[in-house]
């Protein structure tokens, strides 16, 4: 907890965190309208996953850009810039009236999401570096947090007669506004330049496992972040006042596990950290997978609480790689990893369109599993 105390005590230290939270606050009030949208356009699951494809495209192409953006731009400057583009960015998914319109908008959703990801985390790695001191998963703890409020405070207006477009632009303004105020106190900070490396097998080789670690975690985060909401509506059919509960506790129960991850990990490591986190995933998406609502609901905070701390350590790790540089091995850990945010709701999307969603969520189990084996190969690293 002295991570969090030191965020909300200093400027310096919120505005990063600040970044964090406003990526997935626009995420949660995304997750929330996708059942609206989706029957807006008048598209079926499939189309809504080949969608979520395109975002997964945009992301691939900045990603590959980011690391050479970030230098030239400085890491401060990259993130400033990347998190006002992303808060515009969703404007056309929302608006768009068009299949064709959507899935342009997604694209570049996509890829204003994916450089701000990696322009974030090596930003709050410089300030670690700089200042002596462990913020990473506490500044997590604010993207779930993000996700939460998105999530939670969008879910009241379902009921309501607000178009899903208001309701984004009211909080991309708030958002803007806010970020603006802070965005001074990181804006100046840069890194150390980076000798020009061409990414390839023997520079990724020290990160591949953690790479794949990362890549099937996020890609279950964001898979809950899609479709969260359709399983509530479809699977369980719940209320349509809770169909935004399950990714509110889901953020809810990550943000506190990533506000108290820093200790944890001190006194046990990296991997039994992990270990634990995945199994206590699994245990949720088996609940998930019963059905019933309240179980599902209980199953989400499972899966929050579990996953919270498993994405800090794979980034501590990367940091701690031999060969790589800290920043450029954070960067493609986040790449690598939040490819598999947009990639693995593509892949429920086609399962769901074959199958069932519920297909899609023993997918999702399946992830996790598979995550825990590839854990118990690490090495075990405070």
């Amino acid at each position: 907890m002295n991570a969090l105390r030191l965020i909300v005590s200093q400027g310096q230290y919120f505005a990063p965190a600040l970044v964090f939270a406003s990526l997935n606050i626009v995420f949660g009030t995304w997750a929330i309208y996708i059942p609206a949208i989706k029957s807006h356009l008048q598209i079926d699951e499939g189309e809504l996953g080949t969608a979520i494809f395109f975002m997964a495209l945009g992301t691939l192409l900045l990603i590959s850009l980011a690391p050479r953006l970030i230098n030239h731009l400085g890491v401060g400057r990259a993130t400033g810039f990347g998190i006002v583009c992303f808060l515009f960015s969703f404007i056309l998914p929302f608006s768009a009236d068009h299949y064709i319109w959507f899935c342009t908008g997604m694209f570049l959703v996509g890829a204003c999401a994916g450089f701000t990801d990696v322009a974030m985390n090596t930003l709050v790695s410089e300030i670690e570096k700089r200042d002596n001191i462990h913020m990473m998963s506490a500044n997590h703890g604010f993207f779930s947090l993000g996700g939460f409020f998105g999530a939670g405070i969008g879910g009241l207006f379902l009921t309501k007669e607000v178009l899903p477009i208001q309701h984004l632009l009211v909080v991309i303004a708030v958002l803007l506004v806010v970020n603006l105020v802070f965005i001074g106190k990181y804006f100046k900070v840069s890194s150390e330049k980076l000798a020009p490396q061409t990414i390839n097998i023997k520079l990724i080789r020290p990160i591949l496992l953690i790479g794949i670690i990362a890549f099937f975690i996020m890609g279950t985060e964001g898979a809950i972040v899609d479709w969260s909401a359709l399983y509530l509506e479809k699977i369980s059919e719940a209320k349509l006042s809770w169909l935004g509960l399950g990714y509110t506790i889901f953020s809810a129960t990550m943000a506190i596990g990533r506000f108290i991850g820093d200790a944890i990990s001190s006194r046990f490591g990296s991997k039994r950290l992990i270990l634990m986190g995945v199994f206590i995933a699994i245990i949720g998406f088996i609940a998930i997978l019963l059905v019933e609502p309240i179980l599902v609901l209980i199953g989400f905070g499972l899966v929050g609480i579990g996953l919270s701390v498993v994405i800090p350590e794979i980034f501590r790790l990367a940091g701690k790689a031999e060969n790589i540089d800290a920043a450029l091995a954070i960067s493609l850990v986040s790449g690598i990893g939040f490819m598999g945010f947009l990639v693995g709701p593509v892949l429920l999307g086609f399962l769901a369109e074959l199958s069932s969603l519920k297909l899609s969520f023993v997918t999702l189990l399946a992830f996790v599993v598979m995550s825990f084996l590839s854990a118990l190969t690490l090495k075990n690293k405070t």
